[in-house]
């Protein structure tokens, strides 16, 4: 897939979500979550990527490990926090066989798709570390994986050899340029836990999303002047701006 064809896919699909939206409305959103799984490698932190079957949400898409949030998952006093550490720690298990102890999970975003998205997760984000053990796919669901460094994730996407939706792409994009899986931990703990409530620009071209922050997010304008918040997905690749994202 050439960045041509990576454009005119983004653009599709958009042009799509904005059509099933105009007959048949908004979609709620679905709580869930997605947890970063890490470990350090010989270049730096490395991250579990999955690719998703193409015949379910995302299908081939590379993603973290995560899903929605099941009536199991929540505590008696319905602690929508506990519930999403639950959920991620379980998704962990059941996607990878990797066993992820929830006290060292480490909340840093809350993503909402955009209200024109025909399947909505507004999912809660963590980032962990594991040891050595070895991650395990069913081949179901998830029928590949790769452990691989969020700079090296990003540069595949560039080249058109991988799919990424953009919460994807923002999140390697802010774990990117750590030397160790430590470090990434501490800068994640030390800020304030991100929200990420997404809208569309659908006469954008190249295709633009947009986040609170940018000032031209209340009004969806691509021109003011001011902070910038935005992923401009170009042919020459992804440029995102974060100057409005605190």
């Amino acid at each position: 897939m050439t960045a041509e064809d990576r454009r005119a896919k983004d653009a599709a699909r958009f042009a799509e979500w904005a059509r099933i939206a105009r007959e048949e409305g908004e979609t709620p959103a679905i709580p869930a979550s997605t947890v970063v799984v890490l470990r350090n490698g010989p270049d730096g932190p490395e991250t579990l990527m999955l690719r998703k079957n193409s015949r379910i949400a995302f299908g081939g898409m590379w993603v973290f490990p995560g899903g929605r949030i099941d009536d199991d998952d929540w505590p008696a006093d319905g602690d929508h926090l506990a519930a999403a550490r639950t959920a991620a720690v379980r998704e962990a298990a059941e996607e990878t066989q990797l066993s992820i102890d929830p006290n060292g999970l480490v909340m840093f975003a809350h993503w909402i798709p955009p209200a024109i998205a025909p399947k909505r997760f507004a999912t809660w984000f963590f980032a962990a570390q594991v040891g050595p053990d070895t991650a395990v796919i069913d081949d179901g669901e998830i029928i590949d994986l790769d452990w691989t460094t969020p700079e090296s994730c990003l540069a595949r996407h560039h080249d058109g050899k991988i799919e990424l939706v953009p919460p994807t792409w923002v999140t390697l994009h802010t774990i990117s340029g750590f030397d160790s899986v430590h470090s990434l931990l501490s800068s994640l703990s030390q800020r304030p836990v991100r929200r990420y409530a997404t809208k569309v620009i659908p006469e954008a071209d190249p295709p633009v999303v947009m986040w609170e922050g940018d000032s031209g997010y209340p009004d969806g304008q691509l021109t003011p002047d001011g902070l910038r918040h935005r992923l401009t997905m170009a042919t020459t690749g992804y440029v995102y701006e974060d100057s409005g994202a605190d």
